[in-house]
Parts: structure tokens; sequence; C-alpha cells
């Protein structure tokens, strides 16, 4: 089992700092550089989930995934119910030691030594952000909008969805894992070039060299 319920968490009393750490979103002092990618993670009758892009830090690179979902044969309700289950703060019943609601849409990274890390589990409280640095690799969901775009109704709808991978990935393929069995999606992997994004983070800078 690739996705895993997530561990149960313990609350942390300290309020965190000013501003999000590093580790849990990209630095807003940087320029980051877009590597092209153009990949088709899965795709369904209903719903097609791409990876664009990928920018990338000297911290970390930010995934610029798509979903785009269409109502099809679905109904009115059904497809209400499909829209709302990619943000995963509208998805109840993540709990430890329970099997994840299938409305869940779930990333995960794989590396080549087989250390991985999923969206699985995410807290998006701010106050509840943890002060110390945790052990990486970490995969952040960044909640995000709805992508306008033209088109009638029959057209569906893009949501874009932002994952953060702190810190950069070794300079080696590795895998980008996906599963929403409420969008018909099983459990798949892509390749991703960890030295093409290494080599993009090279030629990151930050907005103001000179400020200190």
């Amino acid at each position: 089992m690739f996705f895993e319920p997530p561990p149960a968490l313990e609350e942390d009393a300290s309020a965190a700092p000013p501003g999000l750490p590093i580790w849990y979103a990209p630095p807003a002092d940087q320029a980051g550089t877009m590597t092209l990618t153009g990949l088709e993670l899965a795709r369904t009758p209903n719903v097609v989930v791409t990876l664009p892009s990928i920018t990338a830090y000297r911290a970390g690179c930010l995934l610029n995934v798509e979903v785009a979902m269409r109502r099809h044969t679905l109904s009115a309700d059904d497809y209400r119910a499909l829209q709302m289950s990619v943000f995963p703060v509208m998805v109840p019943g993540v709990t430890s030691g329970r099997p994840l609601p299938d409305t869940l849409l779930r990333f995960g990274v794989r590396f080549a030594d087989g250390t991985k890390a999923t969206t699985v589990g995410q807290r998006f409280e701010r106050l509840n952000i943890p002060r110390e640095e945790p052990p990486g690799p970490r995969l952040s969901w960044l909640l995000g909008g709805m992508s306008m775009r033209s088109g009638g109704e029959d057209a569906g709808i893009v949501t874009p969805v932002g994952l953060w991978l702190w810190p950069l990935p070794p300079r080696e393929p590795f895998e980008l894992a996906l599963e929403w069995p409420a969008g018909g999606i099983e459990l798949g992997f892509t390749s991703l070039d960890g030295s093409a994004i290494g080599s993009a983070a090279d030629r990151s800078a930050p907005h103001w060299p000179q400020q200190p």
C-alpha cells in the first residue's frame, strides 16, 4: 500500500512564528526557474490530471498540477461532489488508523531509495504548523482556487493544485504518485527528472540580491 492513513497527530501548544516556514511553502523572496513537463498523470472519462510545469527553487520545487473535470454522464449532484473533493479540506473522515475515504485526492513522491512523502494527513490550520523543521522529504498541498478558462458548460473546469516538495529531490529519476478513487483514478506513478529540477534550481535567484 503506497497511501496509508496518517499517524496520530500531537497538538503543538506553541503558536507558529510569523510567516510560513520554507519547508511548508515556496519562498516569497526568490524567483524560481520553471521547467516545462507537459505530463499527463491520469485520464478518465470525467477527469484529466496533468503536470504542465515544475518551478524549482534552491530549497525545493513546486509541482504545478492541473485537475480538469467535466460533467459528461454524471448527475449534477455527483459532479458537484467531485468538484468539491478536489480540495482536501472539504473531505471529512481522514483519521488515523482508518482507511482513506475514496473522495480524497492524494499525491505522493517516492525516491530511488524507497523514501516517500505524501499529502495524506496534512493539516491546513496555520496556527498548528510546528515551529521545528520536520525531517524531509515533505510534500505540502498549497490551497489554491479555480482557474478561469473560456468555454461553455461542456468544456468543464480546471483547478490548479500546487505541491511543494521540500527539500529538493535527489538529482536522479523519482516518481510522482497519484490516486483518486472518486475520480476513477487508480494508484499510478509518473517518472520525474530530479537532475533537470536540480539544474533549474541552480538558476533560481533572489528578487533583491543586495538585501541582507
